[in-house]
């Protein structure tokens, strides 16, 4: 029998400001629909709510994946039988200068943090038509005070931005309420994703700080959250001043420390950064998941061999039978967490769902 209480998805669910959500919701009567790429994640937080008395589903997929929105929406009306709220929350970085960017790593930046909370905005929006539901977009201060080297994050952030507030009076007349949120500076894994310091002199929020504010928001319906009001105004402060800032925005660049982890759900605290010596392109991108590859005994050597000929196209199912016979969930998992991180270092280019194309030979 389809659920009665009222249903909450969102995606990025595994850590972080997405996990803190979840929990939070559910413990608020929500049933939620837990939406990541990392089944073990995903699978620890549904734990802790079910003990906790709540109610979830969870669904391991990438929301950039073909085809992800419609799952989503679908997994959520199989599980509970209506959609009331959708947080759009995954989201990532790329370090770098705009310009110094691939055209893979742009590409990437806008399927992950615009076109994907877009196609689950449209999967879900007849479903919140009949609640009368609420979607919420969670941006970033950079939005406002696009900061260098954050690459194609910036740029995709105010367009997200963008959109959130175009679609808040488009939809408006159809009973849908639409939130945009500027989280602040969180205490979460995004920085040590993209390999870079977080920013110095900012004390960050936990994210069950924000995960309250994101949570009143929707019981308010609100157009904006601004989840750290200090941080907001700092950005609004910069923004109106426009180009009298550049010298103070200019020494906030990140400071590179280290090969950047898989682009991912967000959130979790922060590994410790990467030891020297400085490792080759082809270790910096496996060293965010050489743990997990010595876990389940995947050789680097065995990827380095993989990846020989620029153009060449490699298939999560076949690579992974290749390596382990008869892979496990646990194996198929992590060959696609270093099929990832090799993407978000630029040596693969995703072109489907489970497929990669060899963008650059391992040195």
């Amino acid at each position: 029998m389809p659920d009665a209480r009222r249903v909450l998805i969102v995606t990025g669910a595994s850590s972080g400001i997405g996990r803190s959500l979840a929990m939070l919701a559910a413990a608020d009567g929500f049933a939620v629909l837990l939406v990541a790429r990392r089944a073990e994640r995903l699978a620890e937080v549904a734990r802790a709510i079910r003990a906790a008395g709540g109610a979830c589903e969870t669904l391991t997929v990438d929301v950039t994946a073909a085809g992800s929105a419609d799952r989503i929406a679908d997994a959520a009306r199989r599980a509970f039988g209506r959609i009331d709220v959708v947080v759009n929350n995954a989201g990532a970085g790329a370090y770098g200068e705009l310009l110094a960017q691939s055209d893979a790593a742009l590409d990437a930046q806008w399927r992950l943090n615009v076109a994907a909370p877009l196609h689950v905005a449209r999967a879900v929006l007849p479903d919140l038509e009949r609640t009368r539901g609420q979607l919420v977009f969670v941006g970033s201060g950079i939005a406002r005070v696009p900061l260098p080297s954050f690459g194609a994050y910036a740029p995709a952030k105010a367009a997200i931005r963008a959109a959130a507030i175009q679609l808040r009076r488009e939809l408006r007349g159809r009973g849908i309420a639409v939130t945009y949120v500027d989280p602040g500076v969180v205490a979460t894994e995004f920085h040590s994703a993209m390999g870079v310091a977080p920013p110095a002199r900012v004390s960050a929020a936990s994210p069950e700080r924000v995960a309250r504010a994101i949570l009143r928001g929707i019981g308010r319906r609100a157009a904006t959250v601004n989840a750290v009001p200090t941080h907001t105004a700092a950005g609004v402060a910069a923004e109106w001043l426009a180009s009298l800032a550049d010298p103070v925005v200019a020494r906030m660049a990140p400071e590179r420390r280290g090969a950047p982890t898989a682009i991912a759900a967000e959130n979790a605290p922060p590994p410790a950064p990467p030891a020297a010596p400085e490792p080759s392109p082809f270790e910096a991108a496996l060293e965010p998941v050489a743990r997990r590859m010595e876990r389940v005994k995947l050789p680097p050597s065995f990827v380095r061999e993989a990846l020989t000929t620029p153009g060449a196209t490699i298939e999560l199912n076949e690579i992974a039978m290749r390596w382990a016979g008869m892979p496990n969930k646990n194996e198929r998992a992590a060959m696609r967490e270093v099929l990832d991180a090799l993407s978000a270092a630029g040596h693969l280019e995703p072109i489907g769902d489970e497929t990669w194309k060899v963008l650059r030979a391992a040195g």
